[in-house]
């Protein structure tokens, strides 16, 4: 496998990574309301766990509160356990037709708390990209042993991949930096 499709298959997983990290921090919660809290919460709707967003249109009509109408009104009970079952900090209110939910101001202990799940994540996320600069590493030493490329082109691999490994961490650094802000704003 030539040097090329190595490093492209590791910057492929490394996107993956980080697509992954900010699919995360659209779930923790900021000092706004956003729809992106409840829109993968799972609904048991009819026996299928449905992420709330294929049941009901999701809006935000003021910075502290979500809400929530339901495609199909005789769904609204099961909306309103599959909130219950997030755990997401919220209590859902319902009318009969919607569902309110009026997201409380952070604190500051609270702010810390998601600040903490921020860098926890995007641990998981440099490891991620750590595991794929080995992964990519292991093919170029394959390579090299199987005399497909020479030393040389071996080790301008090995930078290659740190390289972009670099390139990926910054954008992690760029990313929970602008995440914490946002939840450290008032």
């Amino acid at each position: 496998m030539p040097i090329d499709e190595i490093l492209f298959e590791a910057e492929e997983h490394m996107e993956k990574a980080i697509e992954h990290l900010k699919h995360e921090f659209r779930g923790l919660r900021t000092g706004r309301a956003t729809t992106a809290l409840v829109e993968y919460v799972k609904v048991d709707y009819y026996g299928t766990a449905t992420d709330l967003r294929a049941l009901a249109s999701l809006t935000t009509p003021d910075a502290a509160s979500i809400l929530i109408k339901p495609f199909d009104p005789t769904s609204i009970k099961a909306i309103v356990r599959g909130l219950e079952e997030a755990n997401l900090g919220i209590n859902p209110q319902s009318d009969g037709k919607q569902v309110r939910m009026i997201l409380p101001p952070l604190s500051g202990e609270r702010r810390q708390q998601l600040v903490h799940k921020v860098k926890d994540a995007s641990e998981q996320t440099r490891v991620a990209l750590r595991n794929v600069r080995r992964d990519a590493n292991k093919k170029i030493d394959t390579e090299e042993k199987d005399s497909v490329l020479t030393e040389d082109q071996a080790k301008a691999g090995h930078d290659d991949v740190q390289e972009l490994l670099k390139k990926y961490e910054a954008t992690v650094e760029t990313l929970i930096a602008a995440k914490t802000k946002e939840i450290m704003e008032v």
